[in-house]
Order: C-alpha cells, then structure tokens, then sequence
C-alpha cells in the first residue's frame, strides 16, 4: 500500500513538473527540478511515517527540506520579497538640483536659478538646453551636474553645444565639505542607516553612474564622496 501510494505521488509530481519544464529556461529548469524533488521526498517521508517507518521517514525528510529550500517556500506560498520602491539621489549645486532614479538609473531635474528658474529639465527643448548650459558656465559643479544630465539625453551634444568656444568658461568653484545631510541624499537614504546600507547604496549607485560603465565622472565622484562623508562619522 505504501509503495503505491509513492507511485501514486511520484506520477503526479512528474505531471506537474512536466508542465513547467516545457517552455522554462536552464536556470528555471534547475530550480524546479529542486523544488519538485523535494516536495516529492517530504511527501515519501510522511506516507513512511504515518507508516510508522521513523527510521526511513527522517533522512527523507531531510533531504527532500534541503532541496526545497527558502527559494522553494517563497515560491510555493507566492511570497516575494519586496523591493525598495522610488528610492532616489539627489544631488543639489547652485543652478540646478539633479535626482537619479535607483531602479531605472533615469535621470531628471530642476533649474533653481537663471533664465529657466523652476523649470524642469525634461521640458526644455534642445535650444532651451543649450542655452541654459551656456549659463552654467559660472559654476564648474552646476555645469558638470548638467553634462551629466545631457550625456543621457542627448547623444552627441558636445560636437553642437561646444562648437562656440564656451566650452572652457566654467570656474574652478567649490562648495565646500559635504555635509551629512547632503551624503543622505545623495545616496538616497534617511539618517538613521548604517554602514551597511550606505555601502550598499553605493555599490548600487556606482553601478549606474561610474565612468567605465558610460556614466559621469562628476556624479561617481560625489556619490563617493557621499559614501567617505558618512562612514567617517564613526
């Protein structure tokens, strides 16, 4: 009776697996071959122990519970971890403060002086653009932070916008040491997080905005900045 109780699951087990093996990736495939097979061993072990078969019931059972695993137990019960949602930098200079979206890497944002004061970005035209970059030219950080902004943008603006000659007006201003609070929001996260999340939090950023990944210089170098601002605290 035991015995064809298991021929009965092992059947079933392979008809419900058979559907996800049809269309499913390597990886998937992989993954399911786990799951099922340890759904297949606990359900053995229970038949042998309500068989009173202990002995064979334990080491089945510890199998087919390796097998299946936290990924397999998530994935059963539809439980999915939850992402962090709309976490994003920001970055602020004199003419224009920036924000850098976590997820997407998109880029938007806002004039604070000039010209275009109050305005957005993404609802200048190229003319606009061109324009309001010819007035950074009085803030090296305001017109590297827009670079940044026009290098996701608009390919090839450089060989346009600087074909005037403007392209060597900007100063060598600084704005001083960073503060904590500018570190937190640039990394996009609230004064209460640890060291571990502001590493994470970098990593995460230097994935999106490092040079050698045709990123912008000027934001890696300040999310590094950031990152050295807040670990210093301790």
């Amino acid at each position: 009776m035991i015995y064809l109780l298991i021929g009965l699951i092992l059947l079933l087990t392979l008809l419900l697996a058979g559907r996800s093996f049809v269309q499913a990736n390597p990886a998937a495939l992989a993954q399911s071959l786990r799951i099922y097979g340890g759904i297949l061993l606990i359900a053995i072990a229970a038949i042998f122990a309500f068989g009173g078969r202990i002995g064979f019931a334990i080491p089945i059972f510890g199998i087919g519970l390796s097998l299946l695993g936290a990924a397999g137990f998530r994935k059963l019960s539809g439980y999915q971890p939850r992402k962090s949602a709309g976490q994003r930098s920001r970055v602020r200079t004199a003419m224009v403060e920036m924000e850098l979206d976590h997820d997407s890497g998109a880029m938007t944002g806002t004039v604070l002086t000039g010209g275009f004061h109050g305005r957005r970005l993404d609802e200048l035209s190229n003319e606009e653009l061109h324009a309001f970059w010819q007035e950074t030219g009085q803030d090296d950080q305001s017109r590297k932070l827009v670079e940044a902004y026009l290098d996701r943008r608009l390919a090839g603006w450089r060989e346009h916008f600087q074909s005037d000659g403007t392209e060597g007006q900007g100063s060598a201003t600084s704005a001083g040491p960073m503060t904590d609070e500018e570190a937190y929001q640039i990394l996009g996260l609230s004064p209460d997080a640890g060291d571990a999340e502001v590493r994470a939090a970098h990593r995460r950023l230097m994935m999106r905005v490092h040079p050698d990944h045709g990123g912008s210089g000027f934001l890696a170098a300040k999310i590094n900045e950031a990152k050295d601002t807040l670990l210093r605290r301790h």
